[in-house]
C-alpha cells in the first residue's frame, strides 16, 4: 500500500546505496509510509528504475528523488549535499547504508583495498554528514542512522578491513551523538545481521586458496554456504530503520537479526577469549596454535595480480 502524502507534509530521508539490497528495501518501505525519499547512489538513473519498479511510482513523483553520490570522491559528496538541500532543504533523516567489503587476511589484501573500504564505509559517511550537518543543526531536527555490522561487535577474520571500518563508524556515531544532541538531533546505530542481498556476490575476494590461510578460507566458505540458508530477506530490515528514525533518545544502538543479537549478547556476557574461541570454531577457523609446524606455516602468499594472471 502506498500512502498519498502531499510533499509539504512529507518528511524527507536520504538513503545512501538505495538502489539495491537493504537500501532498496528501506527506501521502498519508507516511501510507502509517506516519506520523501532521496536515494543517493553511484548510478541514480539505474537506481531510480529499481526504486520505481519496487514502489510503483511514476517518473514525475516528487517523493522519489535520485542523487549521484560516490563516497570515494569528496567532490561528488559536496555536489550530492548541494543537490539534496536543493531538493528537500534540511533532511529529517540521513541513513548511511552504502558500503563495500573485501575478503582476505591481512597478508592477502592489498593496502589500497583497505583504504577504499575505509573511504566508503567510514570517511565517506563522515564527509557527507559534515556537509549536511549545518543545515540540519539550524533546523533543530534530524536523525542520523548508521548501518553497522556484526564485525563491529567482534572483529571477524578475513574481513578485517570491513570490521575495522564498521567499528570506527560506531565509535564515531557515539561521539557525534553527544556533539549534536544539544541541538535536538540524534544518532542511531543499527547492527545488521545476515540478510539475503547481493553483497556477497559483489564482494571481491583476495583469498589465496593455495597460501598459508587456505584452511581459514575453506572453513569460512563452508560456513557461509550453510549459514546463508538462514538469512532473512532485506524487507525485514526496513522496519528497524523506520523505528530508528522516530527514536527520541540522543543515541541508540539496536541489533537487526537473530545472529547479530546473539553475538551482541555474547560480547556482553563472555570474556573476549572465550567469545573468539567459540566464534572461530563455529565459522571454521583453525584453532590457536594448530598450524604451528604445519606446512602452511612456511607457505608464501602469492601476489593477487600474479594469481589473477594464472
Amino acid at each position: 500500500m502506498v500512502v498519498d502524502v502531499p510533499m509539504a507534509e512529507s518528511r524527507s530521508v536520504v538513503i545512501t546505496g538505495a538502489g539495491r539490497g537493504l537500501g532498496l528495501a528501506t527506501a521502498t518501505h519508507l516511501y510507502r509510509a509517506g516519506w520523501t525519499v532521496v536515494g543517493a547512489m553511484r548510478s541514480p538513473e539505474q537506481g531510480l528504475e529499481h526504486l520505481r519498479a519496487a514502489t510503483g511510482s511514476g517518473k514525475d513523483d516528487g517523493r522519489l528523488i535520485g542523487v549521484r553520490l560516490d563516497l570515494d570522491d569528496p567532490d561528488s559528496i559536496a555536489a550530492a549535499s548541494r543537490a539534496i538541500q536543493d531538493a528537500v532543504g534540511s533532511p529529517d533523516g540521513l541513513v548511511h547504508n552504502a558500503g563495500v567489503a573485501g575478503v582476505g587476511c591481512l597478508e592477502e589484501m592489498p593496502m589500497n583495498v583497505w583504504e577504499q573500504v575505509f573511504r566508503t564505509n567510514f570517511f565517506g559517511p563522515v564527509r557527507l554528514t559534515k556537509e549536511l550537518l549545518p543545515v540540519m543543526r539550524k533546523a533543530g531536527r534530524g536523525r542520523i542512522i548508521m548501518v553497522s555490522s556484526q564485525g563491529a561487535i567482534c572483529g571477524m577474520p578475513a574481513i578485517g578491513a570491513y570490521s575495522a571500518a564498521k567499528g570506527a563508524l560506531e565509535r564515531w556515531a557515539e561521539s557525534l551523538s553527544q556533539e549534536i544532541a544539544p541541538f535536538g538531533l540524534g544518532v542511531s546505530v543499527l547492527v545488521a545481521g545476515t540478510f539475503k542481498t547481493d553483497i556477497l556476490e559483489l564482494t571481491t575476494t583476495y583469498a589465496d586458496h593455495d597460501g598459508p590461510y587456505a584452511q581459514h578460507h575453506a572453513g569460512l566458505e563452508s560456513f557461509g554456504k550453510r549459514f546463508l540458508r538462514f538469512a532473512s530477506p532485506p524487507e525485514r530490515f526496513a522496519p528497524a530503520v523506520s523505528k530508528a528514525l522516530d527514536e527520541r533518545r540522543s543515541f541508540s544502538r539496536r541489533t537487526v537479526g537473530f545472529d547479530s543479537r546473539l553475538l551482541l549478547l555474547g560480547s556482553h556476557f563472555m570474556p573476549t577469549r572465550l567469545l573468539q574461541r567459540i566464534t572461530c570454531r563455529a565459522i571454521g577457523i583453525p584453532a590457536a596454535g594448530s598450524l604451528r609446524g604445519h606446512s602452511l606455516q612456511q607457505a608464501t602468499v602469492t601476489d593477487v595480480n600474479e594469481r589473477e594472471s594464472q
